[in-house]
Formats: C-alpha cells, structure tokens, sequence
C-alpha cells in the first residue's frame, strides 16, 4: 500500500521534536484525522500514548525509536519513508477491557493496550481471588500484585516481573504474580484470549489495592474483571526485516 497522507507526532523530547520538524518539512504534514498513516517518534512510552490517543481514527500508526526503549519502535531514519510505509508489515492489536469496581461502588472502566495490573498501595501485602471465566481458580493469593498482558505487553512491566515473553499470534494471554508470597513457587498463567478474568480483593479494607490499565490508575477497588476487548483493532506497521514477530522471539534470547 503506497500513503501519501502522513501525520507525524512526537514526544517532547529534543530528539523527537527536531526529528518531527524535520520529516514534517520533508513528506508534509497532516492532521491525524485527516491521514492515512500516523508516524509517531518518541519510545515505547510514546507509542502507547499514541495508540491510545488514535484508537479512534482508525489508521495504522508506524513508531520511529526517538526515546530511551524502543521494543515497538522501528529504526529513525529520514530516507525513503513512503517506501518504508509502503512495504511495512501489518499487525492487529486487540486492547484490554477493565472494569474495576472501588470501595465507594463506582465503576470504572479502561483499556490496556500493555496489561492491567494490581499493586497494593500500602505496607501489607494484597490477597487476591482468582475466577477465570466464572470458575474460581485460586482462593487466596498473597502478594505484592498481579498483571494480565496481551502479547505486544509480554515483553514490557510482565516480563520484568519473570513473565513469559508471548509470540504475537499466540492466542493467549499472560496472568502474572508480582512478588507472589503464597502460592510461593505460583509463577502465573497462560489463558486463553477469550477468556474473562475476575480479580476478588479480599480484606481490601486492610489492603487497599490500586488496578492499572497501561495509563489509567484506579485507588482502592475491591473486584477487578479483565478481558480482550476484540471490537477494537489497533493496526500498527513494522519494517519487514525486523517486525514485531521476530522482536518477540529475539527478546527471549537477550542476556
């Protein structure tokens, strides 16, 4: 597919400005609604906020790595963009769905395009109940959280925690314990991407927990349901030579 309408976005930062200005001046400048690829610059952080900030524009969007972590970011260079554009590689990204439920009653709901995780906000350690689709699969764990991620965030907050890195078209996602203190040896679970998560805070009184949807932070919920919301596509490009596959596959092999 050849664009000729692009958007550029960027980060804040000195490096992605001076690179905006630069590809701006070079291919034109688009508005994003109006474009028919969003070229973001920035890193990983950057990537996210774009994703979550076009997921209503519905185009594809192309990350170019001016930031400090680029896992979802393909190499910056000037030359030959439309080219580049025109040869990239598809993938679809399907967010999560949260709905986390607080103390007070109140309902909150986000997307995830990473995961959504569980942190105890104080000293004590959070216990957690765990269903999966309305089967409940532990009673109690104690720990310090707990994370579900899609593939493309296997490789982000999940695998710093000891998850596992997800093949992109693996049909499941990640269920991780942080800091898991009984079951001690539980290290998590492979699920299927249809299924729905529950995450019942017990003695959340005592244990207030905090629930985070990549950006969105919720204070002192007391049920936590998760699930792969598959009515909204996030389409993001990569290089042929180095797409998103091959990156996942590579960043189980790093020292």
């Amino acid at each position: 597919m050849k664009f000729s309408r692009v958007a550029f976005v960027a980060a804040d930062t000195a490096p992605a400005q001076e690179s905006l200005a630069a590809l701006a001046k070079r291919y034109g400048q688009h508005a994003p609604k109006d474009a028919e690829v969003i070229v973001a610059l920035g890193g990983d952080g950057f990537m996210l906020e774009a994703l979550h900030a076009y997921m209503d524009v519905h185009v594809p969007i192309f990350g170019m790595h001016r930031g400090s972590v680029g896992f979802l970011m393909n190499r910056y260079d000037e030359n030959d963009l439309v080219e580049r554009l025109g040869r990239a590689a598809e993938f679809t990204l399907n967010p999560l769905r949260m709905i986390a439920t607080t103390a007070d009653g109140k309902k909150v709901e986000a997307l995830a395009v990473n995961e959504v995780s569980l942190l105890r906000q104080t000293r004590q350690a959070a216990k957690i109940r765990i269903y999966v689709d309305g089967r409940e699969r532990m009673s109690e764990l104690i720990c310090d959280g707990i994370l579900v991620c899609t593939p493309a965030g296997s490789s982000a907050y999940n695998l710093s925690v000891h998850g596992p890195v997800l093949p992109v078209d693996a049909n499941v996602l990640a269920m991780t314990p942080i800091s898991a203190f009984r079951p001690r040896r539980w290290r998590g679970a492979l699920l299927p991407r249809t299924a729905t998560v529950r995450l019942e805070l017990l003695e959340a009184d005592k244990r207030p927990v905090s629930a985070v949807a990549d950006r969105e932070e919720v204070r002192d919920v007391i049920d936590v349901t998760v699930r792969e919301d598959r009515s909204i596509g996030m389409k993001v490009l990569f290089d042929p030579e180095h797409n998103l596959e091959e990156r996942i596959v590579a960043e189980q092999f790093e020292p």
